[in-house]
């Protein structure tokens, strides 16, 4: 009875709670993103938003331009240059298409056959990077000339008949004609297309074909079923590498081109520093840029494929 009659001993002083340690370096990754926040701040965002204001101006150089809001300079600008438009999307696309025809093969080459001569392939494809654009595309320039070995040699094969009854080329000559400036093109921007291809296909792994062939799957059965489908991000990726740069290019179409075949950036350059008239020029870039991007979002979606290289 005592012992149940006792009072409790007094309980502890409840010991206080610590506070959660705090997280140390939680903006750490702000601060690391905050340089190239501001750079694109600087050079790309502030620039756009004077280009915007500069195509809705009236004016002139010696008067000075004001905002006016005036829209009706993109209309104008599309009626005028629709063709340069046109014709820049078509070059563009040639050349995109002969890149991942040309590229697709070399960049599997490299990813499953060239063995310990990868690394020398490798520095062959991206060689053209060490001289700079302007020397690569003089360089057609000399190789395309009338009466060289190239166009000699298209014409004993028969070739330029065809291209000229496409229109690409006129007679023997093939400088000064599209089918120069879709090779300047596809010349200049097939790194771009090898590049992710090969990342994408060396991402495969090799016992998905080992075990495509114990299925007794033909080799052209493989490649149809599991490489190219599996290559798909390489070859989205490779793909707007090329067209996007490839649209909106002018130094090709400038040295190894006409009057004839000038696209939409050598308009671009023309109203910018010639012509003088800067509401028409940013009008045409910001009318590019919707192009392009409608037309890439179109592309992506219908590719089928999120993931990109």
């Amino acid at each position: 009875m005592a012992t149940l009659t006792e009072a409790p001993p007094p309980l502890s002083p409840t010991a206080p709670q610590k506070k959660p340690p705090r997280r140390r370096g939680r903006l750490t990754p702000y601060w690391l993103l905050l340089p190239g926040l501001l750079w694109l701040l600087v050079f790309f965002a502030l620039p756009m938003i004077y280009q915007a204001s500069t195509s809705v101006q009236t004016g002139s150089l010696e008067e000075g331009y004001k905002v006016t809001w005036h829209f009706a300079t993109y209309w104008d600008a599309l009626g005028d240059y629709w063709p340069q438009f046109l014709r820049s999307v078509l070059y563009a696309a040639a050349a995109t298409i002969l890149c991942l025809v040309l590229g697709y093969p070399l960049a599997y080459l490299i990813a499953f056959r060239a063995g310990r001569w990868r690394n020398l392939i490798m520095v062959l494809v991206i060689a053209p990077f060490f001289t700079s654009f302007l020397i690569r595309t003089l360089a057609w320039k000399t190789i395309l000339s009338d009466g060289g070995p190239v166009v000699g040699a298209l014409d004993t094969l028969h070739v330029l008949d065809v291209t000229s009854w496409l229109g690409w080329t006129s007679g023997d000559r093939v400088l000064a004609t599209p089918l120069a400036v879709v090779c300047g093109l596809t010349y200049n921007f097939l790194p771009f297309m090898i590049l992710p291809l090969y990342t994408s296909l060396e991402r495969i792994d090799g016992r998905l074909h080992e075990a495509a062939g114990d299925l007794y799957a033909r080799p052209v059965t493989v490649f149809r079923k599991v490489t190219f489908p599996l290559s798909m991000p390489g070859v989205v990726s490779g793909t707007l590498l090329t067209f996007i740069p490839a649209s909106g290019d002018y130094v090709n179409a400038e040295l190894l081109g006409s009057t004839d075949t000038r696209m939409i950036g050598n308009v671009i350059q023309t109203q910018f520093l010639r012509v003088l008239d800067y509401p028409t020029a940013a009008a045409l870039s910001f009318l590019l840029m919707a192009a392009i991007l409608f037309l890439v979002t179109f592309y992506i979606r219908r590719s089928g494929t999120e993931d990109l290289v």
